[in-house]
């Protein structure tokens, strides 16, 4: 087996790898790196075509035309994650603007507003391609659909379902535009969940468990619903209050009945 292209972790593709962790370098050059073979496949199923690609010796893609084998040292240097992938692809950055969205005919959108930590994003990613959300729109300076964390955690719905990060402003006047209604979940919400208007087309605004949904999308909303809870506890995790909303939607979907 001859030697890798690269072999040693202070390589400068690799020192650039490392650099492309941080988003300000990503959105500098309007890429993001993709880390692993299920996340890759993802990413061409979507469409999508890497410009680079780093792989151990004797990975299946070595002899792609943009491949370049890397050492197991300077691999685990590349990588976010502490044990190494045997694949690292860079691609283009998606579109994230509103225009990028087609609602179609019947849509159940989920809006967030707010979320600090990129791992909820991603599983409320992973939760609206499991339960047919036709979109997701993300409301926040800090949402970043490319953060390895987001990609990771979407177990590669951030390639499936449409994705837009938007203003308070521009999203309110997108939906009104679509004649969409927007649904805004808290835990004073007037109307139950079990009891609130859900038939698409819908849209379900939820903020970060600690300070909520801001006013401008709580009095945008056609309703304020609240999810029912029994125990102690006030609140719940984001991606939790997403998936229960969300769920409830297919629910009716599928003609089940209330119990």
């Amino acid at each position: 087996m001859s030697s890798p292209d690269i072999t040693s972790p202070s390589n400068e593709r690799i020192k650039r790898l490392v650099r492309l962790r941080d988003r300000r370098h990503r959105d500098a050059e309007d890429i993001f790196v993709v880390e692993g073979e299920r996340l890759y496949n993802a990413a061409k199923a979507a469409g999508l075509r890497p410009t680079e690609m780093y792989v151990t010796p004797g990975h299946r893609l070595e002899n792609e035309p943009n491949a370049l084998t890397v050492s197991s040292d300077a691999m685990d240097r590349a990588s976010y994650r502490a044990s190494h992938e045997d694949l690292i692809a860079v691609f283009p950055q998606m579109p994230v603007g509103l225009t990028s969205i087609d609602p179609g005919l019947d849509p159940a959108i989920v809006v967030v507003e707010n979320l600090e930590k990129p791992g909820n994003l991603g599983a409320i990613l992973r939760t609206a391609d499991a339960l047919g959300v036709t979109a997701l729109i993300a409301i926040g300076e800090s949402i970043d659909k490319h953060n390895p964390n987001v990609l990771r955690s979407s177990t590669g719905a951030v390639f499936s379902i449409p994705f837009a990060a938007a203003g308070i402003e521009e999203t309110i006047e997108w939906l009104t535009a679509k004649g969409i209604p927007l649904l805004a979940f808290s835990p004073d919400g007037t109307d139950s969940l079990w009891e609130a208007n859900l038939e698409p087309p819908v849209a379900l605004a939820f903020g970060a468990e600690d300070i909520g949904l801001s006013s401008e999308l709580t009095e945008a909303a056609r309703q304020s619903v609240s999810i029912p809870m029994v125990g102690s506890v006030d609140s719940l995790n984001v991606s939790v209050s997403v998936a229960i909303g969300v769920t409830e939607i297919a629910r009716r979907r599928l003609g089940s009945q209330p119990r």
